[in-house]
């Protein structure tokens, strides 16, 4: 469903993204892992369009999004690590502006919109103005945004800022449920704990270079051999 090849990104003689190569299929649930500076937002804004590569090429779905960005982009959906809302739109109006964008059959949006309301648990503000949200609230009106045509592919960033722990059981099991689906989950993390429980892939990058890539059985194979926890093998590779 989404294949890098050679994907490199330069910033002048900054090197950000350098010679990634990597395959996520259907219904894979990929916990993209690397510190701050690592090349995690980079890689993933050129996986949505909004960063072209210097060198390499990102197929989604078959379609290269270069030479295809329409087709290709209409089987994403990118949840932001900071949620942009319209702030005097309800919770429901901005869901049904972005069904709009997607060109979705307006029947059919609002039935989707009531299953995704129903699936997040957001009837009880749905329909309050989105500048009285708070930072969780807004992320799951992202996330629900997201949702709406049915993506092949998720691409998220960091889920989990802002959540309380309530909210997060409910946007993982959401998570969980789309890759379920058959939809390719990439998601790119601090958090290791929730990568370490949901993920079925894992790859660290560093200095914008994948230095570890592979099933988690595998990674935990590796990671038992002198580290307790995921947390552990991450920073003995990363330090």
């Amino acid at each position: 469903m989404l294949t890098l090849a050679n994907l490199s990104k330069k910033f002048g003689n900054f090197i950000a993204v350098n010679n990634i190569n990597l395959e996520i299929r259907e219904g894979d649930f990929f916990g993209f892992l690397g510190q701050n500076g690592a090349g995690k937002t980079t890689t993933i804004k050129m996986i949505t369009g909004l960063y072209s590569p210097t060198k390499g090429k990102i197929i989604i779905g078959g379609f290269d999004i270069q030479k295809n960005p329409i087709e290709a982009k209409s089987l994403i959906g990118y949840i932001p690590d900071q949620p942009f809302l319209y702030e005097k739109l309800t919770g429901r109006e901005f869901l049904y502006f972005c069904g709009g964008l997607y060109k979705i059959d307006k029947v059919k949006l609002k039935n989707k919109i009531e299953e995704i309301i129903d699936q997040l648990k957001i009837g009880e503000w749905v329909d309050k103005r989105t500048e009285e949200y708070s930072q969780g609230m807004k992320q799951r009106i992202a996330i629900a945004s997201a949702l709406l045509h049915n993506p092949k592919l998720l691409v998220v960033d960091e889920p989990m800022i802002g959540l309380d722990p309530q909210s997060a059981l409910v946007v993982k099991n959401v998570l969980k449920q789309k890759a379920s689906e058959g939809a390719a989950i990439f998601m790119s993390t601090h958090s290791l704990n929730v990568a370490e429980e949901i993920c079925s892939r894992i790859g660290i990058i560093k200095d914008g270079q994948m230095i570890l890539e592979d099933e988690k059985e595998i990674v935990e194979q590796i990671r038992g051999t002198d580290h307790h926890n995921l947390e552990s093998l991450f920073l003995h590779l990363t330090k």
